[in-house]
Parts: structure tokens; sequence; C-alpha cells
């Protein structure tokens, strides 16, 4: 390790090659793996885990509770909280954790409120207030900080008539991300519109259960989730959303933006919404009927459960 003689490092639990640069201090119990770079003027407390080749930018203060993994980048002035009733004087029994998953970035002047973590190879924009937790690879933005995008998420471009290659393969379903998309059929006239789905042709499964979600805030994410055995089929009815599909491998953005766009979604794949429109009323038909114990909530569980297939 390479540690600035104007560096006040008390901790003796630091890996190799890891740098730590002038007037920052590092307090006894901290650990601090290895491959890391501690700029000027970063601060540590005794209760922060520090994983390999974590890049920590001046200015930065790693409270009690906080925990980095590895490749992590925190970017300069970025602030911890671990305390969400501080008063002067008065300590909490325990300090709320926070953890920052591996491959995450933390932008310039961005405020961490404690207690939440920010998923893998997330992006917190310079200045946000994130003020509760961030999914794997989102991108968060703004007071208070909302998904605004994903990481390495493909946007599929699916505008009427241009459905990604539909229309060029004469077909009316193409694969994307573990998922099948599929151009649902139109009869318009002077009276108005009309589309449908049938069974077995336009969705490939018997349906069991059928629910509808609407009125969705428009910072909110609905889905977050994979099923072990269920397929689901989305249509948005009226407005618009965006939906993240993701099979371990790949990612993919589709915009739901009219009821002639289905999406099947079978068993082992992830599916997040969001960015709902006022308007919007997306109607889901299921293969099974409701249970819990059918859905994969977290997405290193859902990574495991899809390596483990091959």
């Amino acid at each position: 390790m390479n540690i600035h003689p104007l560096a006040d490092v008390q901790s003796k639990n630091i890996g190799s090659n890891t740098r730590i640069w002038q007037y920052c201090i590092v307090l006894p119990e901290a650990v601090i793996g290895s491959e890391c770079n501690l700029c000027a003027h970063v601060f540590v407390e005794n209760k922060v885990k520090v994983g390999d080749r974590v890049t920590v930018k001046s200015g930065v203060q790693l409270w009690d509770g906080v925990e980095l993994d590895d490749d992590v980048f925190v970017g300069p002035n970025a602030t911890f909280t671990n305390d969400k009733f501080p008063r002067s004087g008065c300590r909490p029994k325990s300090y709320l954790q926070t953890k920052v998953c591996k491959g995450a970035s933390i932008g310039a002047n961005a405020t961490i409120l404690p207690g939440i973590s920010i998923g893998e190879h997330a992006m917190v924009a310079a200045g946000a207030v994130v003020t509760r937790s961030v999914p794997a690879f989102g991108i968060v933005a703004g007071n208070p900080a909302k998904i605004i995008g994903y990481v390495n998420t493909e946007k599929t471009e699916n505008k009427k008539g241009n459905l990604i290659d539909l229309a060029e393969n004469k077909e009316k379903k193409t694969a994307l991300a573990g998922s099948f998309l599929y151009q649902l059929p139109e009869i318009a006239d002077m009276r108005g519109n009309l589309s449908f789905v049938e069974i077995e042709k336009d969705i490939p499964f018997e349906i069991k259960r059928s629910f509808w979600v609407y009125k969705v805030p428009g910072r909110e994410i609905r889905g977050e989730h994979a099923h072990f055995k269920c397929h689901q089929f989305l249509v948005c009815l009226s407005g618009s959303l965006e939906l993240v599909v993701d099979n371990g491998h790949e990612r993919a953005q589709i915009t739901l933006d009219r009821p002639t766009l289905g999406v099947h979604i079978p068993p082992m794949c992830w599916g997040i919404q969001y960015k709902y429109s006022k308007e919007a009323v997306l109607l889901v038909f299921a293969s099974h009927q409701y249970d819990p114990d059918d859905y994969i909530r977290n997405y290193q569980d859902f990574k495991k459960y899809v390596g483990n297939l091959k």
C-alpha cells in the first residue's frame, strides 16, 4: 500500500496496492480492500467496510455503517449519512446501514440518506438526493432522486410501422432479452379502433389470472421481479410506460405506448416498469394463480438462479 506521509491512517486492515493520499483520516477499525484509491481529504470512520478497486474522490466522509462493495466509484464531495434524526450529543444505539453494491457509481455532491442500498452497477447523478434504495443498473437523478433510465439497456425503437424488425420479417413477434414482443391486430373505422388477443395464438399460454395497474405516480417503479413458473403477457391499454426486460445476460427497454403492442415475459425473465404516464393503464394476463413463493424479488438471487440454469 502507498500512504502519503500527511495522511493519518490508524487501521491495519488495508489491502495491497491501495493508495491513500494527503490529509486522509482512517480510524482503527475500518477495513479497506486492495487496489483502492482514497483521494485527499477523505475521512473513514470505524464501522466502515470498503471492497477492492474502490475509488473515493476528495471531500468524502464514510461514516459508521457505510459499506462499499468492489469496484465502486464515489465522486467528490458526495455525502453519506447514518442517522435519520441526528441530535448533538445524542448517539443512536446502532447506526443505519448503507450499502453501495458492486460496480455502482455515485456522482459529485450527491447525498445518500441512511439505511438504503445502491444496487450493482447503478449510477447516481451529480447532486442527486437519494432517499430510497436504487435497483441494480438503475440511473437516478434529481431531488428527491428518481429513476430516469437503466445502465447498458438497449432502447428498442418501436414506433408504429417500425416495430423492431417485425415489418421486415413479416412476423407477428420477435425475441428480445428473454421476452417476446407481439404486434397485435388492429381494426379501425369511423366508429373507433378495436384490438384483441387470442389465447394460444397471440398469448402462448392458458390464462389463469388477470390484473391491471393504474394511477401509478410517475416516480414509482413496478415489477422488479421474475417468476419461477408464471408467464405474463403485458398490454398498455392507455397512456405509456417504459418496460425493462432482463434475462440475466442482456437487458432491453421497450416503450409501451399503444394497445396494439403486447409483451410476453416468460419465467426466469426479470421485468421492471417505470415512467408511467398519468393516464397509463397496464393490463397483465398470467398463466398461474397468485403464489408468493413463485416470485424472485431480489436481483442477486435472480442472477444466481439464471447462472444455475446453464
